[in-house]
């Protein structure tokens, strides 16, 4: 009888993440939470013979949010750019989970494409220890350039 061992699961701190943006990468170690969704579109379909509807997928569409310690200007920086040129960025986020005390190994997901929806321009907050920003995004494609458990 097969079971999960505790050991094999993921420490969310056991990870790293890494904009790449033109030809910089920015190791985002101020990242608190990140986290990519795929949503599938789908299409009623109503056929004869059938009081049902039945669904086709049709596309999809990629979203996320990040949780980050305010502490980087890079993304508002972005975001000033855009408001001023009217030229908008692309750039992709690298994610690796990698608990060394795991027997699973590392993952490897590169979200591509991914475009800002909102930057906190500015804060202040007299309650926090920290400060923290969310920031919201999509994404065009994505990239598994190492699956659990596997080799390389």
């Amino acid at each position: 009888m097969a079971f999960l061992k505790a050991s094999d699961t993921i420490s969310g701190q056991e990870g790293r993440a890494y904009a790449v943006i033109g030809t910089q990468i920015e190791e985002m170690f101020y990242v608190k939470k990140l986290e990519a969704t795929v949503e599938k579109q789908k299409a009623e379909v109503k056929t004869l013979g059938r009081r049902g509807v039945q669904h086709k997928a049709t596309g999809w569409s990629g979203s996320g949010s990040m949780t980050i310690f305010y502490m980087t200007s890079r993304f508002r920086q972005m975001m000033l750019d855009y408001m001023n040129t009217g030229v908008d960025q692309y750039f992709d986020i690298e994610v690796i989970n990698e608990d060394p005390s795991s027997s699973i190994g590392a993952q490897r997901i590169t979200l591509k494409g991914v475009n800002l929806d909102s930057v906190i321009m500015a804060s202040l907050d007299t309650e926090s220890d920290a400060l923290e920003e969310e920031v919201s995004f999509t994404f065009e494609d994505v990239e598994m350039g190492k699956p659990f458990g596997s080799a390389s």
